[in-house]
């Protein structure tokens, strides 16, 4: 088992940036790849950014040039860095993990971008 713990959300202004972080625990060996997903109102849970233990790393085409994704693998932890945030990018945020082909979730983070 698997728990993901989620930290950095709130509220900022158009233009500005937010930090969220991940870290897990429970049961790791290695996991093979955390990443964020984000869900807004109305809408369905999707793809921010992942990367693998290797640092192979995949972006939404909405978020490239503007978010960073990193981990520190010692740590079980996974970052986001967001910059230059539009209104567009207010939603839950949900870090994500997967292990021996099972997917874990967190509680999710709301982040809020005012204009």
């Amino acid at each position: 088992q698997v728990q993901l713990v989620e930290s950095g959300g709130g509220l900022v202004q158009a233009g500005g940036s937010l930090r969220l972080s991940c870290a897990a625990s429970g049961s790791i060996l290695s996991i093979n790849v955390m990443g964020w997903f984000r869900q807004a109102p109305g809408k369905q849970r999707a793809l921010v950014a992942v990367i693998t233990s290797f640092g192979r790393i995949n972006y939404a085409d909405s978020v490239k040039g503007r978010f960073t994704i990193s981990r520190d693998n010692a740590k079980n932890t996974v970052f986001l860095q967001m910059n230059s945030l539009k209104p567009e990018d207010t939603a839950v945020y949900y870090c994500y993990a997967q292990l021996d082909l099972s997917d874990y979730w967190g509680q999710g983070t709301q982040v809020t971008v005012s204009s």
